[in-house]
């Protein structure tokens, strides 16, 4: 069933809208460096994930599509037709759900280091017993260290400690339950359904979604463009902050 996810909007009410879904582990926060850069053209619709920031938490496991139907509850709510949808990580994943199953609903697409498939399974299970058990805390060093390329929390400690603790303090039960919704996920025979317009995004020094991830998504998705950004690794939209941003107007302004 879906719920009720926590969001705030951004930019003109009358322009395209956009919605931006972030990482496992994170808050709408994780998009502050898309704000600016983007509302002068598009409204931006950015959301917790169940089980995530002010979004409830209901009892797990997730799967994707309990997370895409969040989403479409969301639309619903907010009276969006049809919608503009970038996606990180799990929020890839929501995004090329909803591509292949409410076609209707999304105009463009973008996907930021993710992947249709991401095992093995049993690592998402061992991680989510970890969390159930000692809470988010206990990965969060973990997680933010592959989000960031070597150096970063040198040169940015600030931003660094902010991610940890922003993992560190979600819900025990939301973030094991996402676990699960990524353990389950094949979205692989997905792809050649989805017709919207698609940039795929990798870093190229991102161990958890290498760029090979990114790569099989492009091939999938007919007509889809793919860019590799040097220098980022997981969190491509905070540490290429700028160079996302270019893509993404241009993608979702429909310039080549």
């Amino acid at each position: 069933m879906s719920v009720d996810v926590h969001h705030v909007a951004d930019g003109p009410a009358d322009a395209p809208t956009v919605v931006l879904s972030g990482s496992l582990g994170s808050t709408l926060d994780m998009w502050g460096p898309q704000v600016a850069a983007l509302t002068p053209e598009f409204r931006l619709i950015r959301y917790d994930l169940r089980g995530h920031g002010k979004s409830p938490v209901p009892d797990g496991p997730y799967s994707i599509a309990d997370l895409g139907g969040d989403v479409l509850r969301l639309l619903d709510r907010l009276g969006a037709d049809r919608v503009h949808f970038a996606g990180l990580s799990i929020g890839g994943m929501i995004g090329m759900w909803l591509a292949a199953h409410a076609p209707d609903r999304i105009d463009r697409l973008a996907l930021l280091c993710t992947s249709a498939r991401l095992g093995p399974p049993e690592g998402w299970a061992q991680r989510a017993a970890v969390v159930r058990e000692e809470g988010a805390g206990a990965v969060a060093a973990g997680v933010t260290q592959r989000w960031f390329t070597p150096g970063f929390a040198e040169r940015e400690p600030e931003a660094a400690e902010r991610m940890r603790a922003m993992v560190a303090s979600s819900s025990s039960e939301g973030y094991a339950g996402c676990c699960a919704a990524i353990e389950h996920m094949d979205l692989r025979p997905e792809l050649p359904r989805i017709a919207a317009p698609t940039l795929v995004v990798a870093g190229a020094h991102d161990p958890a979604t290498p760029p090979e991830h990114a790569e099989r998504i492009a091939g999938g998705i007919s007509g889809a463009r793919l860019r590799v950004l040097d220098g980022a690794a997981h969190l491509a939209s905070w540490e290429r902050a700028d160079q996302v941003n270019e893509l993404l107007r241009e993608h979702f302004a429909g310039r080549p």
